[in-house]
């Protein structure tokens, strides 16, 4: 699958927003976004006014980048949330906030979604006794995520979790840091997600 390989902080500073791609770096005085606050490219700094188009278009970017996802999957997602009940909009970030890697990334036991994400595909978690290797894979409530004989073994995912422990943890998400599981105990909140974004501008994008 395409992934994106360039510099995970000018995706920051091209949306305008910090969202801790780096992790651990973008607490620190050495985070890119903190020191140049502006577009990437020769035009950075000179910020026109966008369309409403250009808003629209940002606002899905944003989220596609936070998520670690590319455009088509993110379409996807978009038409399966059109199909649930209840608003689009708010449905899609559920999905995405169901993906297995930004489960495995709010439970604390990867620094960001892109490292969560490799863990995955490294086969280090299990869901409900049943080792998945999938990062796309729906995390439904009520399921048990567990960590690996092999994945206990990373003292990545023992700083990680001493780390998320110290910032706080999701309310839909149970988590024994002693035993390393953890629990989707429910689908979140719309205001509980804490996304600076306005999912009703993607709608707007993809209902033109």
């Amino acid at each position: 699958m395409a992934r994106y390989r360039g510099s995970l902080c000018r995706l920051c500073r091209r949306e305008n927003m910090k969202m801790f791609l780096k992790g651990t770096r973008c607490y620190t005085e050495k985070c890119t976004f903190e020191r140049r606050k502006y577009p990437p490219g020769q035009h950075g700094h000179n910020k026109g006014k966008l369309s409403d188009y250009g808003l629209q278009l940002r606002e899905k970017q944003k989220v596609k980048r936070i998520y670690g996802i590319m455009e088509q999957q993110f379409k996807n997602y978009f038409e399966k949330a059109t199909k649930m009940k209840g608003v689009t909009g708010e449905n899609l970030l559920k999905l995405l906030e169901r993906r297995l890697d930004n489960v495995i990334y709010r439970m604390g036991f990867a620094i960001n979604r892109r490292q969560a994400r490799q863990m995955v595909r490294h086969g280090f978690f299990m869901i409900n006794g049943k080792k998945v290797n999938i990062p796309s894979y729906l995390v439904r409530p009520g399921d048990i995520i567990d960590i690996t004989q092999a994945g206990r073994e990373l003292e990545a995912i023992k700083e990680n979790l001493a780390l998320a422990e110290q910032r706080g943890l999701p309310v839909w998400i149970e988590i024994n840091i002693e035993e390393m599981k953890g629990k989707f105990v429910r689908l979140p909140e719309k205001e509980e997600i804490q996304l600076p974004v306005q999912e009703q501008l993607i709608v707007e994008f993809y209902s033109k």
